[in-house]
């Protein structure tokens, strides 16, 4: 598929992106290059071929879940640098929200 500098020109006013003319001149060709890539990767035959999410089979390494005790709460709110209720405290992060 040809992709001309108008169409870079285009795409680029759609996604609101400033653009200078030699830009658009060296990444048209470029844009050219890879969508002939990918039609010619849909043009390879995979009859016969699963479909896969990987290349090679996956194997889950992690343990396995074990219930245990967990910390107890004065534990793990002693480094906290700040806490209340039971509950570490940290600063407001979103508008509106109360100043700690």
């Amino acid at each position: 598929m040809k992709i001309t500098e108008e169409t870079v020109s285009h795409v680029a006013r759609l996604a609101r992106l400033a653009m200078p003319d030699s830009e658009k001149a060296l990444l048209a060709p470029q844009l050219s290059d890879i969508l002939d890539y990918a039609e010619t990767l849909q043009r390879v035959d995979l009859t016969g071929v699963e479909p896969t999410s990987h290349p090679f089979q996956q194997t889950n390494v992690l343990r396995d879940d074990v219930v245990r005790d967990s910390l107890p709460r004065d534990a793990a709110l002693m480094n906290a640098p700040d806490s209340e209720a039971g509950q570490v405290r940290v600063p407001a992060v979103l508008e509106g929200g109360s100043e700690a």
